[in-house]
């Protein structure tokens, strides 16, 4: 089966400056696919480079087998973004946007049926002859979700799209995005909120400074970065012999990482051997956030 989207040895340059540093990414029809990594990156690059907006300095890019730069109609066509910014034409309301950018695509009134459906899909029936302009943010939000979908594109790119949106947003969101991959669309995400990507994502791809330095299905990705957090309460301050483990302290509270349970003795006989009382207990297991700092620590704290 062809690849919904296949990235070849793809580098950016702006100057003096590497943006991407040779990129090799293959994601399947119907994935569900988050890109994630720090401000600075290189995601938002990449995107700009699958929607044809900035050519590479090498390399190449197809969407469903289309070369983005050779084929670029056929690419783009396959492709749907949603942008960061609230981008949006303050002269149409919702219906007539949606209508136009399916027509700029070369789809006309048989696609009438799919503006309606993503309309009801993503709550702006109430808001459909409403202009632009006198939408909310979150709203506007919701529309340019829908713009990116309104030619059928079986590729979507979510570029953060829940940031700075309700709770209800967020949910209504996920429930109609988790439904277009049930039937086939394939999802490529970067979000912020990590516990969004672990929930929704079968393979996660991380970047820093212009390079992929993980790629996995997320469960493999939890496990091959397997370890321990211990949770502690303490009745006086965490020993100096223990402040190699320490994670997080904030008052009387300690976050140790571990790479084995057998540490929990080693730490619990310090403290006894410092006078150093627990007062509460808990082991926890790493998620996707404790990777991601794991791997790009230094780059997000940058």
């Amino acid at each position: 089966m062809t690849a919904a989207i296949e990235i070849s040895g793809i580098t950016k340059q702006f100057g003096a400056f590497e943006a991407l540093k040779g990129i090799d990414l293959t994601i399947a029809q119907g994935e569900f696919f988050a890109l994630l990594g720090p401000n600075g990156a290189g995601k938002s690059t990449l995107i700009n480079l699958m929607a044809g907006l900035i050519k590479p300095s090498s390399g190449s890019i197809r969407i469903m087998g289309h070369d983005v730069q050779s084929d670029a109609l056929q690419a783009r066509q396959a492709l749907g973004v949603v942008p960061q910014e609230l981008v949006f034409d303050p002269f149409f309301n919702v219906r007539e946007m949606l209508r136009f950018q399916a027509g700029y695509f070369g789809r006309g009134s048989e696609n009438d049926d799919w503006v309606d459906e993503i309309i009801a899909g993503l709550g702006l029936a109430d808001k459909a002859h409403t202009n632009m302009r006198k939408l909310s943010g979150g709203m506007k939000r919701r529309a340019l979700i829908a713009q990116a979908l309104a030619h059928k594109p079986p590729v979507i790119v979510l570029d953060e799209p829940t940031a700075g949106v309700d709770v209800e947003l967020r949910q209504m969101l996920w429930a109609f995005i988790q439904q277009l991959n049930r039937k086939g669309h394939t999802i490529i995400l970067t979000t912020h909120y990590l516990e969004e990507a672990e929930t929704l994502c079968q393979r996660v791809a991380m970047m820093k400074q212009g390079r992929i330095v993980a790629l996995d299905n997320t469960r493999d990705l939890l496990k091959s970065h397997a370890a321990k957090q211990l949770s502690l309460r303490l009745s006086a301050a965490l020993p100096a012999a223990l402040q190699p483990l320490c994670k997080q302290q904030q008052g009387d509270e300690v976050l140790l990482h571990l790479t084995d349970l057998t540490q929990i003795e080693s730490v619990l006989a310090t403290l006894r051997a410092h006078e150093v009382g627990v007062l509460d207990m808990q082991v926890q297991e790493v998620d996707l956030e404790d990777v991601f700092l794991n791997l790009v620590g230094n780059q997000a704290q940058g």
